[in-house]
């Protein structure tokens, strides 16, 4: 897909984000304790040849090359939540390399599935990652927003994570409000936000050089491989599913994640999020009118409300 881009930040403005980044850190609340082991939260999807742990067991590392990539999921399934992992990408040239790191309602890319995405977008040695998102209701997506990072994000672990209940899905990159993306109670027939099936968590390596780096231009160059993408301290607040239907979904004061302060995003954190969107948003599907003549509906509703 055709992204359009946009001047980022100047040399002034990463002075900026620097006190930014320090005040937001000091005084963010948001948090939730690691859980327990890999064993105990996660299963391997494929090629438990690419998988490996530090002697310790703590961190987890995904390997590509040209033979397959690697990935995991959790163990249980969950319906609303926070939840959140510490990310080290693939470092030098990484072009065509993509690092998924997601929620989705199937085990498999199913047409009828929900899914919550964070792909990191890998580049040629020196060019900035990409950090895209993207959300379906039904099987249906193409609602991708793509920013750029404050950081090397191959240089040392930073987390990742995502709020979701059910007015809104909130995507974090180190407590900061990168994407907003409200429910309303105002369409009858809801087709665009994921509020009704419990989803897995997973993350996988693979190749994407059909599409992922300035569109497929970029390809991979495999005398780099292995390509190794490494996490730790996964951490979850959610609603565990348990059918036919958990009581923590509907019993919602109980849980922070999905109080009326989880509703909407703080003072703070509005305005962490207006100097994303004024200095790191690449492309934004709701301001893409070539693609869209007719913008989604979603796309009149305020992420400030």
């Amino acid at each position: 897909m055709e992204t359009k881009r946009r001047t980022v930040t100047s040399c002034s403005s990463m002075a900026a984000l620097f006190f930014f980044i320090a005040s937001l850190m000091a005084s963010s609340s948001i948090a939730a304790t690691p859980t327990q082991s890999f064993e105990e939260n996660f299963n391997i999807m494929w090629s438990e040849n690419h998988f490996t742990t530090s002697e310790d067991g703590e961190i987890w590392n995904l390997s590509l090359d040209n033979d397959t990539g690697c990935g995991f999921q959790t163990k249980h399934m969950y319906r609303f939540g926070w939840f959140s992992m510490k990310l080290k990408l693939v470092g030098g040239d990484s072009a065509g390399v993509v690092t998924a790191y997601y929620m989705c309602s199937e085990n498999g890319a199913g047409p009828e599935r929900d899914e919550i995405d964070f792909e990191f977008l890998g580049n040629r040695t020196g060019e900035p990652y990409i950090i895209q998102t993207n959300v379906y209701k039904n099987g249906t997506g193409n609602r991708e927003m793509r920013h750029s990072l404050w950081f090397d994000p191959t240089k040392d672990y930073h987390t990742y994570s995502i709020l979701w209940n059910n007015h809104q899905l909130v995507f974090f990159v180190d407590k900061v409000p990168i994407r907003v993306y409200k429910n309303s109670d105002k369409v009858p027939n809801n087709d665009f936000f994921p509020n009704q099936k419990p989803m897995y968590l997973f993350s996988s390596i693979w190749n994407g050089d059909d599409w992922a780096t300035r569109g497929g231009l970029e390809k991979t160059d495999w005398k780099k491989a292995p390509f190794v993408s490494s996490y730790k301290d996964f951490a979850v607040e959610g609603c565990r599913w348990k059918d036919p239907f958990p009581a923590c979904v509907s019993t919602t004061t109980e849980n922070w994640w999905d109080q009326s302060d989880a509703w909407h995003l703080s003072k703070t954190q509005k305005m962490d999020y207006a100097w994303v969107q004024r200095n790191l948003v690449v492309y934004d599907y709701c301001k893409d009118t070539e693609r869209f003549p007719t913008l989604p509906w979603e796309c009149s509703i305020s992420p400030w409300a």
